[in-house]
Order: structure tokens, then C-alpha cells, then sequence
């Protein structure tokens, strides 16, 4: 099983306070031959509609010096997983999520929101400081 991110504990808590269930840490996709541990499942009841929402996250630092490198190897990651839930669990839906200091480079570069984008990569902003979720984002940044 992989290392935790460094910020695993950070968006777990996050998560947490903003009323979600952890039910898997990590969520473990069983694909043929292939395992893949995606960071964190978790689930929400909405109460309006009475079901559950149930979503996948793999969590990001973007720590390393080039921000185009690491969405390199996040944006594959993530396009694998998505892969994989589409054939094991369709209702579940992935995240990439993402440091609240990484979401602002992200904003302005053109390049980033274009891949985020094309690549249908939904994100969960998160602040790490104050383990807090800044936002929910489908695929455009503005």
C-alpha cells in the first residue's frame, strides 16, 4: 500500500467537518489484475433527495518545484482511477484534490485549466492550514 500524501489528514479532517462519512481510507479498486489505492472514499446523505453521495479523492501536495510535473503524474493517476470506478462503482465519483497555494497557479495558467478541462478532472480545493474544503470544481477554474 502506498504512503499517505502529505496532507492526508488535512482534507480527511476537511471532509469531516464539512458533514462527510469516511468510509474508506484508502479506497481500494480491485480491477483484474491491477489494485489501486485511491486516498480517501466518502459518503454525504442528501437529505433533499434522500440518497447518498458517494465520492472518491485522491489527494495532491504539489509540493515539488514543477507544478506542470506533478499534474503530469496526478492527471494519469487520476485518469486510471477514473477508469477503474467507471467499471467497479459508476455511481462514485472521483476527485483530485488539490492545495488552496496550487489552485491559485492553477488559475493562471492557461495550459493547467486546458488539461483540467479536456480531461473532464473534477478538484476539491482544500486548505491545509485550517483543514477546511475552499471549493468543489467540475472542469473550469473561473
Amino acid at each position: 500500500m502506498p504512503a499517505k500524501d502529505t496532507f492526508h489528514h488535512a482534507v480527511r479532517n476537511a471532509l469531516i467537518k464539512a458533514g462527510w462519512t469516511i468510509t474508506h481510507d484508502p479506497f481500494t479498486l480491485e480491477f483484474e489484475d491491477v489494485n489501486f489505492y485511491v486516498d480517501l472514499g466518502a459518503e454525504k446523505v442528501i437529505a433533499a433527495q434522500k440518497e447518498r453521495e458517494k465520492v472518491a479523492i485522491e489527494i495532491k501536495s504539489f509540493l515539488r518545484d514543477s507544478i506542470v510535473t506533478e499534474l503530469h503524474l496526478a492527471s494519469g493517476q487520476y485518469l486510471n482511477y477514473r477508469f477503474a470506478l467507471s467499471e467497479i462503482e459508476p455511481d462514485r465519483t472521483l476527485y483530485l484534490a488539490i492545495p488552496n497555494d496550487t489552485y491559485e497557479v492553477f488559475c493562471h495558467s492557461r495550459f493547467v485549466q486546458r488539461i483540467l478541462e479536456h480531461y473532464q478532472i473534477k478538484i476539491i480545493v482544500y486548505n491545509p492550514e485550517i483543514e477546511e474544503i475552499v471549493a468543489w470544481q467540475s472542469t473550469t477554474l473561473n
